[in-house]
């Protein structure tokens, strides 16, 4: 799962996040909420690098000295913003290779835009932006190994789709297209460009499918939290009910323009949290 997938990058910042990671996570004991709060400020940072307007070569130097910093905090040197994590990393298990996984994400936004991507590209990018902080998040709930791996992949895959499909308008202003190039092909649109893609009659034959690819993550996303303890999978439960909720508001209103907003509204989010908070 991520801690606030969107695109473009995965928009660790937005005022979704605040609703929606902050009330899942504020249910969780001290050790491991403090553990996801820095994982969510690593994202953040990250990610506010590669969404920014600095030059592009500036913006890979400088994610690049994350990735130097993360092998240094795993090398039993931490640097300064990253001292506080010592304790987190070696209480739950986070792997490494996670972290790295986020950086190599949020790049793949910075030599270029990403514009229609092909479906491998697109799960690639899936994976790292949202199922790689899931890695990280399934460790601190205290999932089983195998199960906190398949809840990542999947439910990462869901939230991160979900996204992509609501923020399909305020991705093409910053130039940016992440729906997959064999559905655009598919749905005969053949161009790249955001701003002729997003006018296109034919959006919703691509989007659909995407939403419906989506609603399966979710779906074995499901069976799998299911199957553990239910104290384990509160906050990712909370989530995945509060980004389900937006995909069904999407495919309500539609994905021809002009494409009004969804928000989930407030007495649905109190719901979600009164149903699945105190399980």
């Amino acid at each position: 799962m991520t801690l606030e997938a969107a695109s473009p990058g995965a928009n660790y910042g937005s005022t979704a996040s605040g609703s929606s990671f902050y009330a899942a996570m504020r249910i969780l004991p001290r050790d491991q909420r403090e553990a996801m709060f820095q994982i969510y400020s690593f994202c953040r940072q990250v990610d506010d690098i590669a969404d920014s307007d600095g030059p592009r070569d500036e913006r890979l130097a400088a994610l690049q000295a994350w990735r130097g910093d993360i092998d240094a905090l795993y090398q039993g040197h931490p640097p300064e913003r990253l001292k506080d994590y010592v304790t987190s990393v070696k209480t739950f298990g986070l792997k490494r290779e996670d972290f790295l996984a986020i950086v190599d994400g949020m790049e793949m936004d910075v030599p270029q835009d990403i514009r229609a991507p092909d479906m491998a590209t697109l799960d690639l990018y899936c994976d790292r932006v949202a199922s790689a902080v899931g890695r990280l998040s399934v460790r601190v709930f205290g999932l089983p190994e195998e199960d906190g791996i398949l809840l990542a992949h999947h439910l990462g895959r869901a939230l991160q789709l979900t996204n992509i499909l609501r923020d399909i308008d305020e991705d093409a202003t910053l130039g940016r297209l992440y729906l997959p190039r064999e559905a655009l092909l598919h749905a005969g649109i053949t161009s790249s460009d955001p701003d002729r893609v997003i006018a296109e009659r034919a959006l919703p034959k691509v989007c659909l499918p995407l939403a419906q690819r989506a609603k399966a993550h979710f779906e074995t996303s499901d069976e799998i939290m299911n199957r553990n303890r239910r104290r384990a999978v509160r906050a990712p439960r909370i989530m995945s009910k509060y980004y389900h909720a937006i995909l069904d508001l999407l495919i309500a209103r539609g994905f021809n323009a002009p494409r009004e907003p969804v928000r989930v509204s407030k007495i649905t989010r109190i719901a979600i949290l009164l149903r699945y908070a105190f399980l």
